[in-house]
């Protein structure tokens, strides 16, 4: 287990990632619109009949990326090296 554990890190944080960023799964899954992710959210926002609200629009952004950042940063070390040890050394 102690050799694995850097790849099951490697593997969580992309299906975190994958799973965060998703856009079309969470549109085609989410029915209500108190439900809707971060992601929905923004593209609600973004409407050509109104003026835009950069503000919102900003912060919204950054509670989007926020998590993403967080996560990696943490575990950045473990994702590195279950990068470096799954591949094939020659």
């Amino acid at each position: 287990m102690p050799l694995a554990f850097p790849a099951i890190v490697t593997v969580t944080i992309f299906c975190f990632l994958w799973n965060w960023d998703d856009f079309l799964g969470h549109l085609l899954y989410i029915n209500t619109v108190d439900k809707y992710t971060v992601g929905l959210a923004l593209r609600m926002i973004n409407d050509s009949q109104s003026a835009e609200e950069w503000g919102q629009l900003l912060a919204m952004s950054l509670v989007s990326i926020l998590p993403a950042t967080i996560v990696f940063m943490f575990l950045q070390k473990y994702f590195v090296e279950g990068i470096a040890t799954t591949g094939i050394k020659g």
